[in-house]
């Protein structure tokens, strides 16, 4: 019987906790950004994803991603199945301080979030029953493979790319995803609906950003002093990301906003996950400026592209996620992570590109897989609501229910 560490095992498991927040979180910050009509509609999308990628990571999900070689690297086989094979005293590979029931718990809270993510993209304009289908299409295709080719041992990994906690795998994706659903549903009808709650989308970022702690000081997957760097990371870079982009937002409008405030934080921790645990505290400083402006320069691109991305998915996550991948390449230091290597700055040129590659690669690989995904599940149901369901707003025409009895206020 193995001996376990039952600190490694608190910790890990406090951390997969604070996973799991995310995407109730990410319902509020999503349902706070939407239309009143609307609210319910983006919502159940994140909560669904709870349930339905649950069900698939127990089938084939962990397996396909952390379970042997097939394709060459691109994904895992099915030995692992079902949680074939696992049992109580069955060690985690990468720590055998833990058993593997709870580096399997911790991962499919990264996978519940991933595709819940792209739904801010295209708010009151999908079908939930295309939503349903694209959702387990999209984790099988596109999830599973990058989470095995660069957090299971397949192709990248072998390759060298670094992703601490999800710069590649997660935001980069998910934004870039995001982006082809929108060039693919089109416009709202009513591109001007306003939020309907910034008191909701607050309390969504406080859970989001206090969940992050999990998300990237979790990934360290035990508990040393890279946790406590990737914990201190991520609060510094999300806390410079936010008062960057005030600054930039009220120097423009005249007007400090809070929805801006609050998105550069969100900006800030998207950024910072790939790097996590592997810069310097000066880098993530770094790192969080960067993400402010740069995050906030590429919303301003979509408006003026016309790109109605409603609550800047592609912007915050897609641009954040490649930003931070890329700004790794750079800072990357192996005397603050000998488990890493050294950035562009400390003479890591080769590292660097490989970083470039792997992001612009997998973005591009997003993109167009989720464009043709979306055409050919519209060939099997419908993907776009009709103009009349939009009009009534999703939460009544698709859902039968509202969010607030309007009679009682």
């Amino acid at each position: 019987m193995n001996t376990f560490d039952t600190g490694t095992i608190g910790f890990m498991l406090l951390a997969t906790s604070l996973v799991m927040l995310m995407t109730p979180g990410l319902a509020f910050f999503y349902g706070g950004l939407a239309g009143k009509r609307n609210i319910l509609g983006i919502m159940i999308q994140s909560f669904v994803s709870m349930g339905i990628t649950t069900i698939m990571w127990f089938i084939c999900g962990y397996s396909l991603c952390f379970s042997g070689d097939a394709l060459g690297g691109i994904i895992g086989n099915l030995d692992k199945a079902c949680m074939s094979g696992i049992d109580l005293n069955t060690p985690f590979p990468g720590n055998n301080k833990m058993p593997e029931f709870v580096f399997i718990a911790y991962q499919m809270m990264f996978a519940i979030i991933t595709p819940a993510l792209i739904t801010g993209a295209f708010v009151n304009r999908v079908t939930f029953k295309s939503y349903i289908v694209f959702l387990v299409l999209w984790q099988l295709l596109v999830y599973y493979p990058f989470a095995h080719m660069v957090w299971g041992g397949g192709i990248l990994a072998k390759w060298g790319v670094l992703d601490f906690a999800g710069g590649i795998v997660v935001h980069a994706t998910a934004g870039f995803a995001a982006l082809a659903s929108v060039i693919y549903v089109g416009k709202r009808r009513d591109v001007q609906s306003p939020p309907n709650s910034i008191p909701l989308i607050a309390i969504g970022t406080g859970l989001l950003w206090f969940g992050w702690y999990g998300f990237n000081a979790g990934s360290a997957l035990d508990v040393n002093a890279i946790t406590g760097l990737a914990f201190l990371n991520t609060d510094v870079a999300a806390s410079f990301a936010a008062i960057t982009w005030l600054v930039i937002e009220w120097s423009m409008a005249k007007k400090p906003k809070f929805v801006g405030l609050l998105t550069g934080a969100v900006a800030g921790l998207a950024t910072i996950t790939p790097a996590a645990g592997f810069v310097t505290l000066p880098s993530a400083v770094m790192i969080g400026i960067a993400s402010g402006a740069v995050c906030y320069i590429a919303v301003n691109i979509k408006n003026k592209m016309g790109w109605d991305d409603a609550l800047d998915v592609w912007g915050v996550h897609g641009i954040g996620g490649c930003i931070g991948t890329i700004l790794l390449g750079v800072f990357a230091s192996k005397a603050m992570n000998a488990n890493g290597t050294d950035g562009l700055i400390y003479g890591g040129t080769g590292f660097f590109f490989k970083q470039v590659i792997a992001v612009v690669g997998a973005s591009i690989y997003a993109f167009v897989f989720t464009y043709v995904m979306l055409l050919l599940i519209d060939k099997v149901t419908k993907v776009k609501v009709s103009e009349s369901d939009e009009d009534a707003g999703l939460d009544s025409a698709i859902h039968g229910e509202k969010a607030y009895d309007e009679g009682a206020l």
